[in-house]
Protein backbone atom coordinates (compact mmCIF):
# COMPACT_ATOMS: atom_id res chain seq x y z
CA UNK A 1 0.00 0.00 0.00
CA UNK A 2 1.02 3.56 -1.11
CA UNK A 3 0.37 5.80 2.16
CA UNK A 4 0.55 9.32 0.85
CA UNK A 5 -1.50 11.00 3.66
CA UNK A 6 -1.22 10.99 7.01
CA UNK A 7 -3.17 13.24 9.03
CA UNK A 8 -2.92 13.15 13.41
CA UNK A 9 -4.15 14.97 16.86
CA UNK A 10 -0.50 14.77 18.81
CA UNK A 11 0.16 16.25 22.23
CA UNK A 12 3.82 17.08 23.28
CA UNK A 13 5.46 18.83 25.93
CA UNK A 14 5.47 22.70 25.79
CA UNK A 15 9.57 22.38 25.64
CA UNK A 16 10.73 19.34 24.20
CA UNK A 17 10.68 17.88 21.92
CA UNK A 18 10.59 21.70 20.03
CA UNK A 19 8.23 21.80 17.22
CA UNK A 20 11.64 22.11 15.10
CA UNK A 21 12.56 19.13 16.00
CA UNK A 22 9.41 16.90 15.49
CA UNK A 23 9.20 18.52 12.39
CA UNK A 24 13.09 17.22 11.32
CA UNK A 25 12.47 13.45 12.87
CA UNK A 26 9.21 13.76 10.56
CA UNK A 27 11.07 14.44 7.79
CA UNK A 28 13.40 12.02 7.75
CA UNK A 29 10.62 8.99 8.02
CA UNK A 30 10.72 7.36 4.26
CA UNK A 31 8.91 8.18 2.40
CA UNK A 32 7.68 11.67 3.63
CA UNK A 33 8.01 14.75 1.30
CA UNK A 34 6.33 17.52 3.12
CA UNK A 35 5.29 18.12 6.91
CA UNK A 36 2.77 20.62 8.23
CA UNK A 37 2.29 21.21 12.11
CA UNK A 38 -0.60 23.23 13.40
CA UNK A 39 -0.96 24.15 16.99
CA UNK A 40 -4.46 23.59 18.05
CA UNK A 41 -4.39 24.48 21.92
CA UNK A 42 -2.24 25.20 24.73
CA UNK A 43 -2.16 24.55 28.58
CA UNK A 44 0.53 25.10 31.03
CA UNK A 45 2.31 22.01 30.22
CA UNK A 46 1.08 20.97 26.80
CA UNK A 47 0.76 21.42 23.16
CA UNK A 48 -2.01 19.81 21.11
CA UNK A 49 -1.12 19.98 17.78
CA UNK A 50 -2.39 18.41 14.28
CA UNK A 51 0.26 17.06 12.17
CA UNK A 52 -0.03 16.34 8.44
CA UNK A 53 2.02 14.40 6.46
CA UNK A 54 2.03 14.08 2.97
CA UNK A 55 4.44 11.88 0.35
CA UNK A 56 4.67 8.76 -1.22
CA UNK A 57 5.06 5.39 0.50
CA UNK A 58 5.17 7.04 3.94
CA UNK A 59 6.51 4.47 6.26
CA UNK A 60 3.46 4.26 8.62
CA UNK A 61 5.00 2.09 11.08
CA UNK A 62 8.31 4.24 11.20
CA UNK A 63 6.40 7.75 11.34
CA UNK A 64 4.15 6.47 14.43
CA UNK A 65 7.47 5.31 16.18
CA UNK A 66 9.17 8.03 15.57
CA UNK A 67 6.81 10.93 16.97
CA UNK A 68 6.30 8.50 19.82
CA UNK A 69 10.49 8.25 20.30
CA UNK A 70 10.11 11.86 20.53
CA UNK A 71 8.04 11.83 23.65
CA UNK A 72 5.06 13.19 21.98
CA UNK A 73 1.71 11.25 21.79
CA UNK A 74 -0.70 10.51 19.12
CA UNK A 75 -4.55 10.45 20.07
CA UNK A 76 -6.03 9.82 16.93
CA UNK A 77 -5.11 9.16 13.24
CA UNK A 78 -7.75 11.67 11.46
CA UNK A 79 -7.16 10.74 8.15
CA UNK A 80 -5.32 7.97 6.02
CA UNK A 81 -5.00 8.88 1.94
CA UNK A 82 -3.37 5.81 0.01
CA UNK A 83 -3.23 5.16 -3.50
CA UNK A 84 -1.84 6.03 -6.86
CA UNK A 85 -3.26 10.06 -6.15
CA UNK A 86 -5.13 12.05 -3.39
CA UNK A 87 -8.72 12.30 -3.11
CA UNK A 88 -9.40 15.59 -1.34
CA UNK A 89 -12.82 14.79 0.89
CA UNK A 90 -15.64 16.48 0.63
CA UNK A 91 -17.95 17.46 3.03
CA UNK A 92 -21.82 16.53 3.05
CA UNK A 93 -24.14 18.32 4.63
CA UNK A 94 -26.94 16.05 5.89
Amino acid sequence: MSIRRVVLDVDKSLNRPTLVDLVESIERVPGVEAVNVSVTEMDMETMGTNITIEGVGIDYDKLINTIEDSGAVIHSVDEIVAGKRIIESIRRDY
